[in-house]
């Protein structure tokens, strides 16, 4: 089964676990067998158990690349945009991937799908069976239907031609009032949840129609200069044959503050106290301190590196306009090699304490416009400083001056203190060998 999810977005409803490297999806808050994972992992995971010989691909920007390694592991097959172009390009882009690099036959099927939605395994079941039936050529696309809970008015409606299990499709409505939702659920009405199928040929000739290009090396050089357009106004809303096949079991839209929490294991995740008298509260503390509720009544709290949320769970979906006004660098991401955390800001220095997995290390670079100094907190590494090495272990300082070429390998996990120092300090002040 070929499956692409596509990652994307920055998750501001999120704010301050997400930003504009971490989205939603990376945000580890769910038990599985004592450790806290990921919707990204658990959604891998979930998939690996449907069908452990799943060929997933996963679709998403530049920025989102480390972490998607850092949870995922170096071997996960990522098709990378340069820059966003909406969702058909991002599509045509990694079934090229899949077609030209990873040779997908034409005839084969893939299955499209978010990589954040809060499931059951039968959800992934139904993926299966979407796959199989794409795979029949009976339809041109194939798309899950999610049977409503209620008359919802923030998803899109496929209405069917038919009750049964699978049906040709009638018509798509946009996302209605709760009135309407009525009258489509009523009527048979099934949300959409940006789940299809079609075959690799059929999906690249509908690209050649829209693109001039010859493999998925060329696609990728021209993607910049590609038109932003939606895969359902080029593709859904021209094509005739299309079937839906029916969900029917558990499937969560956590886009805020509210659903995320009610979805969550438990009242708090790290250093959290609360007492007896708070009631339909939730605690998320990222932070070395420690916070203590209390009294609170149907509360969110989140405390990161970026900031610290305090909100009544209603009003925590009104939080994006407020986010959007928030101007600061990035102050926690995860790499593929670990994690960084910005502790201290001044005008002309910016002190991070950085984390390094086992067996890992950072790029070779170097900066033009800043000096940076070393300190390793613990464990040990080898520098390798203008192509010569440096063993380093705990309580151990180097100084980095700029344009000197520089990378860390850890031997072991691997912490360090580094201070950057200069006038003009910027993230894209970096150059790669």
């Amino acid at each position: 089964m070929n499956i692409i999810l596509l990652s994307g977005g920055s998750g501001k409803r999120l704010w301050p676990l997400s930003n504009d490297v971490r989205s939603k999806q990376f945000i580890k808050l769910f038990k599985n067998n004592g450790q806290y994972e990921s919707m990204v992992q658990r959604v891998y995971r979930q998939l690996k158990e449907v069908d452990e010989n799943s060929n997933i691909t996963i679709a998403t920007s530049k920025t989102q690349v480390s972490v998607i390694h850092n949870q995922l592991g170096d071997n996960v097959s990522v098709s990378v945009e340069p820059c966003r172009r909406d969702t058909f390009p991002a599509i045509a882009l990694s079934t090229a991937y899949l077609h030209y690099v990873k040779n997908v036959s034409l005839d084969d099927s893939v299955v499209v799908c978010p990589v954040d939605p809060y499931v059951e395994d039968s959800y992934f079941e139904c993926i299966k069976d979407i796959y199989e039936y794409s795979c029949t050529g009976q339809a041109n696309l194939t798309l899950m239907g999610i049977a409503p809970t209620e008359p919802s008015e923030k998803f899109g409606y496929i209405m069917p031609k038919t009750n049964d299990q699978i049906s040709q499709v009638d018509s798509f409505k946009e996302k209605p009032s709760e009135d309407l939702a009525k009258e489509y659920i009523e009527k048979g009405g099934l949300w959409n949840g940006g789940v299809f199928a079609y075959k690799i040929g059929y999906l690249l000739d509908k690209a050649h129609e829209l693109i001039d290009f010859t493999d998925y090396y060329d696609l990728f050089d021209k993607y910049d200069a590609l038109t932003k357009i939606s895969f359902d106004y080029a593709v859904v809303e021209k094509e005739t044959n299309i079937s839906v096949i029916k969900y029917k079991g558990m499937w969560e839209d956590l886009g805020t503050w509210n659903t995320f929490a009610d979805a969550m294991a438990e009242d708090s995740i790290g250093n959290v106290i609360m007492d007896n008298h708070c009631e339909n509260a939730h605690v998320i503390n990222e932070l070395d301190l420690p916070i203590l509720c209390m009294g609170l009544k149907d509360m969110i709290v989140s405390a990161s590196p970026d900031g610290i949320l305090v909100s009544d769970k209603e009003q925590s979906v009104n939080i994006k306009e407020y986010v959007n006004s928030i101007e600061q660098p990035i102050m926690f991401a995860e790499k593929s090699w670990g994690e960084y955390k910005v502790i201290d800001v001044e005008d002309e220095s910016l002190t991070i304490k950085v984390s390094l997995k086992k067996g890992n290390k950072m790029n070779y670079h170097s900066h033009q416009y800043r000096d940076e100094v070393w300190t390793i907190i613990s464990g040990i590494g080898v520098a390798t400083i203008n192509d010569r090495d440096y063993v380093l272990r705990s309580g151990d300082t180097i100084k980095l001056p700029r344009n000197c070429k520089h990378t860390i390998f850890a031997e072991t996990d691997l912490q360090l203190i580094e201070v950057q120092s200069g006038k003009e300090i910027s993230k894209k002040d970096k150059i790669k060998y």
